[in-house]
């Protein structure tokens, strides 16, 4: 049971550094990581009613 879990955890290792490897050398082989660029606008409505309750007021 105990060199079971040996493997396993030797397999995770090979696994994580496999991992960052390819996280160095993708974009040389081609792969693209970078986030989609676009720019996203939304307007913003904010009330402006100071009679309703519930609204401190500054005091």
């Amino acid at each position: 049971m105990l060199r079971l879990i040996k493997y396993l955890f030797y397999l995770a290792l090979l696994g994580g550094i496999a991992l960052v490897g390819y996280a160095y050398i993708g974009p040389f082989l081609g792969a693209d990581f970078s986030a989609p660029k676009e720019d996203i606008t939304q307007t913003v409505v904010l009330p402006l009613d100071t009679d309703s309750p519930g609204s401190s007021g500054g005091e």
